[in-house]
């Protein structure tokens, strides 16, 4: 059995999360700004499909990303050398957040529901939470979005309409990040595609330190501007 939580309820420990499935903690609760930032700073973060219960979340290992970590494959390398695409953050939140929840390919839906949205968006306007976003000719054809608290970025979702948008805005994301002295980007579960770029996975105790100490380092810069020769 996991607890239902109320709106005072505070959170389990992480360690209480069930094995299966990996990592459900909790139910209930809402999607507050404050219920959010307390999640996060616990590496707890919510996963539920529209009409659910607000489903928490800790899994064990946990995929992250040390940004010197970063891989860039030779073709992605080249892909960075055109100079036909702009790098933005925080110019279009909600058009990527909704880019992000557009059904895909063999999927029948999205966890990013309207209410998501809004939540992230009351996020995003305290300045916790940001999206990176990739620009060809005017058009918004790739980005991602996550939440920043101290040093730590929390990677949630990312979505490409035409081939590598998602990975250029990653790349960005990452080497930026690295220049402002984030010490570890969140990336929740392993995907194969994440591998790729670098993240690894670790243990639930190992990120637990690992947050405690790089949320309470210094926050990063606002508003977010991105040094576009970061991708040479």
């Amino acid at each position: 059995m996991i607890p239902w939580l109320v709106t005072d309820t505070p959170f389990p420990p992480p360690a209480t999360a069930l094995r299966e499935p990996n990592g459900l903690l909790a139910a209930g609760g809402d999607l507050s700004p404050q219920r959010l930032l307390a999640a996060y700073r616990q590496g707890i973060f919510p996963w539920f499909n529209e009409g659910e219960p607000v489903l928490w979340w800790s899994p064990d290992p946990r995929m992250v990303l040390f940004p010197g970590e970063l891989k860039v494959s030779r073709s992605l390398r080249k892909t960075l050398k055109n100079h036909r695409y702009e790098v933005r953050a925080d110019t279009s939140f909600r058009a990527v957040m909704a880019a992000c929840a557009a059904p895909r390919e063999a999927q029948g839906g999205t966890w990013i529901s309207e209410a998501m949205i809004a939540a992230y968006s009351d996020l995003h306007e305290l300045g916790f939470a940001h999206s990176v976003e990739t620009w060809v000719d005017g058009e918004l054809v790739g980005g991602l979005y996550g939440v920043a608290m101290g040093r730590m970025f929390y990677g949630e979702s990312m979505f490409s309409r035409q081939t590598d948008t998602s990975k250029i805005a990653f790349v960005h994301l990452v080497r930026q990040l690295e220049r402002w002295h984030f010490g570890m980007i969140d990336c929740q579960m392993k995907t194969s595609h994440l591998a790729s770029l670098g993240a690894r996975e670790i243990s639930r105790a190992e990120f637990a330190r690992n947050i405690e100490q790089f949320t309470a380092l210094s926050g990063q810069p606002a508003p977010w501007r991105f040094d576009h020769d970061l991708a040479e």
